[in-house]
This record gives structure tokens, C-alpha cells and sequence, in this order.
């Protein structure tokens, strides 16, 4: 059974404290490594102080919130990866994200049952310059604190200053401020579904089994959540009928972000079209279900209408540019065999070279002092893995947009169809585009099952992970071409004239005869 996120939120009142608990051997049991994103304990003492003097200030009743805490449960099997790179990952993340500065810790419980890590982050940001004020004259406070007006109101009856009281002098710093103010978007509700759905998908993004996978719905999300039904439910019914339509409209989601739309395009039209309109149709009509159905086949049909435009307008593109590598790679041929005729050299000789070919081989290799190879990361190794998923849905992505097509060729001949002698056609024409609607939503389904048979919960995760893998790949593709022209094995290409000829005839023989497919496919994943 797949496990659901584990994360919870705490509010704390004695950040120094908590930092000296969860970062001590002594009282931790089992503490495998502590990590802070700022390492001087000054800057959480400051901040402590912060906090609590803006808390004085506001007058607030209850107690001040220095810091806030976040508890991230782990999948056990993260106790083999290196301690250092897990938790410097969960929390780099973070602050990338949110810009904060975070103190976490890496613990298990004393069962060492429960793989877990204490992540304390700060509302406030540090200032690039401190805000400094200084006195314009002297300034008197008494024992609380308070500023007074005169010096006669801090002095006793001996015409001495009492004891607490202080005078700031003219020039002097009386107020000095290294943060900003707290960032509100940490106390919403909404911050910690937020905070899940970012931890779920990174944690995800690690895992190397799949049984591992960690599985949490987001609310905030492109996807409508569908109902449980229960037991003896005497609306069990209407429930059902109620999840169909908003499956429904999750199998278009799905299609959608494989046909390339972006998800801020989904979340827009899901917002306006069924949640504004669900809300308009409560305030007009009352709570009336049988309306939620119209109301999300609207938006459904919305929706289809943008894919079909991505799909047509990708495929056009393709098209282009495959003409154009072809008209390219045809130029670079003309131009190098008439070099070659200028130059008034035989085929059949080859290129003169100061360094001796090696036997069967157009390469020559150059010894050079190896450093150690830079490796992929685990969400870079899954790449290859994740591409192959990427490619099936791509292609049953493309048998439904076919399906589509033809479906929209017999409706169009449908309405054509208005010949009172041509009833029989009409109704071939109906049966036909019936089973079509029932062929295209059991492809649908199929791009959920596909993702699924991995352990994603939905093709919008797979696609997050693709990408955040596709973008990690690609930098250590970078990384290692870098290492590999400063220490690795440098070659010289030996390769004659005619060899390289023949090569790039070949080149143009495959793109003209059979490979505007993969041509199309490269092209979408581009984009």
C-alpha cells in the first residue's frame, strides 16, 4: 500500500533552545547530521531578539513566535544515501524557494522506525544593510524601557539616575534593524498543503524504488478530487455519478499536460470555468449537484479546444523544421563536395596527417592525467527511465489526438448531412462517432494507468519529476562535457574527406525517408 506524506508545522517560542535540542548528541539518540543554511548561532540569537522585541512592541497577547518549525517524515530506505547530500538537498531546496534561512537536523527515533528531519526556518529575511537611527538629541529611557520626554522623569530624589533607567546621547544609534518584517505567507492555512505538496514532490523526486514513493492529492491543484463513497450510503448513486464527471475532467487534465499545456493555462480555466461558475450557480440557484455536471462539460470542452491548437501548432512547427535541417544538411553537401573538386584531390586518398591513424580506428587518443568523473545525481540517473515514460505517453498522446481528429471529420459530416433521404447515414454516422467518444475515453484513462504502473499518482507529478530530472541531467551533461575537455581523453578526429561525405549522405537519406517522427517528438520535447 502506498504510504501517505507525513508533514506537520510547529510554532516556536524559544528558537535557541530548540536549535541547541535537536542539534545535541546528548539528547538526540539517534542524530546522523545537522545542517544550517547559516551557520553563526549569532544570527538565530538576533533573531530570537527580533522577534520578541517587534512582539513587546505590538502589544499582542499570547506568546512570541520566534521561528517556525517544520517535521519531515523520510522513507526508511533514505538512511543508505549519504547524510550529508540527503539533508543539504531538503533543505537547500527550501530556501531556494522561499529565501529563508533554515537550521535542520537529520534524526530517527529510538525504535528507528521513524527516518525523519527537524527543519526550523526564520519569517524573516536579513537586510543587505542594516536600518540605523540615530538620536537627533539626547534621549532619555526609564526601568521599562519607555521613552520619556525630559531627564527629570528618569532621575530619583537625590537628582540621580535610578538604577534600569539610560540616556542615548546625541549621534548615538537608539534603533537598529537587520530584518525585515515576518513574511504572512507563512502563517496561512495554505502554507503547509503548500509545504507538503513541495516536500512530497522533492522527496519523490529522490526515491530510487518505487515502492517508496510517498502519495499526497493537492488541493491547490489542476486535478478535482473525487468522493468516497461509503457503505449503505443512500446517495451512493449521485456520488458516483458525481465522481465520473469529475474524472472526466482529470482524464482532460491529464491529456492536456502531456499535449503540452502549461499548467498556470489549466489552473486558470479550472478557476474561472467550475470553480467561479460553481460558486455563481450556489449564489443564483441554490445547492443544486445536477448543475456541477453541466458546468464541468463546459469546461471540459474549453479545454479540448486549447489542446487541439498545441497539438496542431506543434506539429506544423515540426514539420518546418525538419524541411529546414533537410534543405541545411543538402547545402553543407553541395558545399563540401565542391571543396573537394576545387582542391582537384582524389577520393581515394586520404587526408594528410602529422599524427599516425591507430589500425581500424579514425580516432587518435591523447593520454592525459585523469581527475575523478563528476557523477549524477539520483533524480539525474533516473532521466533515461523517465524519458521512456515521457515517449509512451507522448505516443498514446498522439493516437488520441488521431481518434480526435477523425471523430471531428464525421461530426462535421454529420452536420452536413441534412437530406431527408439520408437518414440511414446520419444515424451509421452517430453510431460511429459514439464509438469513437467511448475509444478516445478509454485512451484517456490509458495515460493515467501508464503513469500509475510507475507509482505516480497522476501525470502532473510524473511530468514535475521529468522535468526537475530532465534540468538535472542536462547540468551534469554540462559538468561532465567541461570535465572531459579539461581532464578527460582528448581525441583528434582522423576521419577523411570521403568518410565524412558518405556520413552526412546518410544523414540526409534518414531525415528525407524516416525520420520526421522522431523529428516531431524532439520538437515537443523542446518546447
Amino acid at each position: 500500500m502506498r504510504r501517505n506524506s507525513f508533514i506537520e508545522m510547529a510554532k516556536l517560542h524559544n528558537l535557541s533552545g530548540r536549535i541547541t535540542y535537536i542539534s545535541s548528541h546528548a539528547k538526540q539518540e539517534h542524530l546522523y547530521e545537522v545542517y544550517a543554511t547559516e551557520p553563526d548561532r549569532e544570527f538565530w540569537r538576533e533573531l530570537a531578539k527580533c522577534n520578541q522585541e517587534e512582539f513587546e512592541k505590538s502589544g499582542t497577547n499570547g506568546k512570541c513566535i520566534e521561528a517556525r518549525e517544520l517535521m519531515i517524515a523520510l522513507p526508511e530506505s533514505f538512511i543508505n544515501y549519504d547524510h550529508d547530500y540527503l539533508l543539504k538537498s531538503m533543505v537547500d531546496k527550501f530556501k531556494e524557494k522561499y529565501g529563508v534561512e533554515c537550521f535542520a537536523a537529520l534524526h530517527h527515533n529510538k525504535r528507528k522506525t521513524n527516518l525523519h528531519i527537524h527543519m526550523i526556518f526564520a519569517e524573516r529575511k536579513r537586510l543587505e544593510q542594516p536600518i540605523e537611527k540615530v538620536a537627533t538629541r539626547n534621549m532619555f529611557y526609564d526601568e521599562q524601557g519607555h521613552h520619556v520626554r525630559t531627564k527629570k522623569e528618569i532621575l530619583d530624589g537625590d537628582g540621580n539616575i535610578r538604577k534600569g533607567c539610560k540616556i542615548i546621547k546625541k549621534g548615538e544609534v537608539y534603533e537598529r534593524k537587520i530584518f525585515t518584517v515576518k513574511d504572512g505567507h507563512f502563517k496561512q492555512e495554505s502554507f503547509l498543503d503548500e509545504a507538503k505538496v513541495f516536500y512530497t514532490d522533492l522527496i519523490n523526486q529522490m526515491v530510487i524504488d518505487d515502492k517508496d514513493r510517498l502519495s499526497i492529492f493537492d488541493k491547490n491543484g489542476p486535478y478535482l478530487a473525487t468522493k468516497k463513497v461509503g457503505k449503505n450510503n443512500p446517495k451512493a448513486e449521485e456520488i458516483k455519478a458525481d465522481n465520473e464527471i469529475r474524472m472526466e475532467w482529470n482524464r482532460a487534465v491529464d491529456h492536456a499536460v502531456v499535449s503540452g499545456i502549461p499548467e498556470a493555462e489549466i489552473l486558470e480555466l479550472k478557476k474561472t470555468e467550475i470553480t467561479d461558475r460553481v460558486k455563481e450557480s450556489v449564489e443564483q440557484n441554490g445547492s443544486k449537484p445536477e448543475l456541477f455536471g453541466d458546468i464541468v462539460r463546459m469546461a471540459i470542452a474549453l479545454l479540448e479546444r486549447l489542446i487541439a491548437k498545441a497539438i496542431q501548432k506543434v506539429m506544423d512547427f515540426a514539420g518546418k523544421v525538419v524541411g529546414k535541417a533537410v534543405d541545411a544538411v543538402k547545402e553543407t553537401l553541395k558545399e563540401t563536395e565542391s571543396h573537394i573538386h576545387a582542391k582537384d584531390e582524389p577520393l581515394d586518398q586520404p587526408e594528410r596527417k602529422k599524427i599516425p591513424l591507430p589500425v581500424n580506428s579514425h580516432w587518435k587518443e591523447v593520454a592525459t592525467e585523469k581527475l575523478p568523473q563528476p557523477k549524477p545525481s539520483v533524480l539525474a540517473g533516473k532521466y533515461s527511465r523517465l524519458k521512456e515514460i515521457d515517449n509512451r505517453l507522448k505516443d498514446q498522446n498522439e493516437a488520441i489526438f488521431e481518434r480526435e481528429k477523425k471523430r471531428d471529420k464525421l461530426k462535421k459530416e454529420l452536420s452536413e448531412c441534412t437530406n431527408i433521404f439520408k437518414g440511414g447515414r446520419r444515424k451509421e454516422l452517430k453510431q460511429e462517432i459514439d464509438g469513437i467518444d467511448i475509444q478516445i475515453s478509454n485512451m484517456k484513462k490509458r495515460l493515467s494507468s501508464i503513469v500509475k504502473e510507475y507509482k505516480f499518482d497522476s501525470v502532473q507529478v510524473f511530468y514535475k519529476e521529468f522535468k526537475a530530472a530532465k534540468s538535472e541531467y542536462l547540468d551534469y551533461k554540462a559538468v561532465r562535457a567541461e570535465w572531459e575537455k579539461t581532464y578527460g581523453e582528448k581525441v583528434v578526429d582522423t576521419m577523411s574527406i570521403r568518410d565524412r561525405l558518405k556520413q552526412k549522405e546518410q544523414i540526409v537519406k534518414e531525415r528525407e525517408t524516416g525520420k520526421v517522427y522522431q523529428a516531431k517528438r524532439k520538437e515537443k520535447e523542446e518546447r
